[in-house]
């Protein structure tokens, strides 16, 4: 895996930049910058981009099943109206502490988000992966941890990755027909040195991809936890990757500018940005959210 063709394609110096969605409906690209409180639209057929204001920290879109989209904010799930950026309320965990947000999330086969919770001081073991089916939100059981990411499910539907971005590890449970999980068992830890993994995605074949916050891009694992490939890119945070295109071979990387002083930007005037590269394998179709 070395020639990717990596380039930038919305250069919108986010500085949070997350949550990046294929909506295969719209042949369109949808990411959030956490920290701006800013939700972006990109239509790579033309170029465009649309940004809309959130109320508050906003940490994920995803596609619903009747042609909406679902928004995951601070004070909990949305529904999510581009046309006037009106937000409706559906739900919220409840007993999540009040310095908590919602960070990071995805969809099963069945439709159900799973999503992930975090200390938005990103000092205390407060955030929790929950699980959203039909209008109620349901703790996973998964341990706390103090900044959760990933949610990601296999092609399988029946494969949960976890990540425990602080304690470098990601995690694999199995998810049962009625939504709970097995036991989780560790599947990579991230050695020291390299980044913190951040969000992931699992590709057409099964393997893993995780973006590495502090490492300059994007890991590829094998089901058995083998690193098989990297791909570098030009900002050291990397938030997370999704697959896009009509043939969901484009994989696109949103980046982050949070926590890096004028010489870090200096020598990354790119980071914030969203970037797109040619991964050499396709993704798997986004599951619309079911209402």
């Amino acid at each position: 895996m070395t020639d990717h063709n990596v380039r930038t394609v919305v250069p919108v110096q986010a500085v949070l930049g997350e949550g990046p969605v294929w909506v295969a409906r719209e042949q369109a690209l949808w990411f959030v910058d956490i920290k701006s409180r800013h939700i972006h639209r990109y239509d790579p057929a033309t170029g465009d981009t649309q940004r809309w204001d959130a109320p508050d920290q906003v940490g994920w879109m995803l596609p619903s099943a009747d042609g909406g989209m679902i928004a995951g904010l601070r004070t909990g799930l949305h529904r999510f109206h581009p046309a006037d950026g009106s937000f409706t309320f559906l739900a919220r965990p409840e007993g999540d502490p009040a310095g908590n947000r919602l960070n990071d999330a995805a969809t099963d086969g069945a439709g159900r988000i799973w999503f992930g919770t975090m200390d938005d001081a990103e000092t205390d073991r407060s955030g929790r992966v929950y699980r959203h089916a039909t209008g109620v939100v349901t703790d996973s059981g998964l341990a706390p941890v103090c900044i959760t990411n990933g949610p990601a499910i296999a092609g399988d539907g029946v494969t949960l990755y976890h990540t425990d971005t602080i304690g470098k590890t990601i995690w694999r449970a199995t998810i049962d027909a009625d939504g709970t999980l097995g036991e989780a068992v560790p599947f990579v830890t991230i050695e020291e040195g390299t980044g913190h993994p951040d969000g992931s995605v699992v590709d057409a074949e099964g393997c893993l991809w995780v973006a590495l916050w502090g490492g300059w891009g994007v890991r590829r694992y094998d089901p058995s936890g083998r690193l098989i490939g990297t791909v570098r890119l030009p900002a050291s945070n990397i938030t997370k990757i999704a697959f896009g295109g009509a043939d969901l071979r484009t994989a696109y990387a949103t980046s982050a500018r949070k926590g890096l002083d004028e010489a870090a930007l200096a020598d990354q005037p790119e980071a914030g940005n969203v970037f797109a590269f040619d991964p050499g394998v396709a993704g798997v179709p986004v599951t619309p959210v079911a209402l």
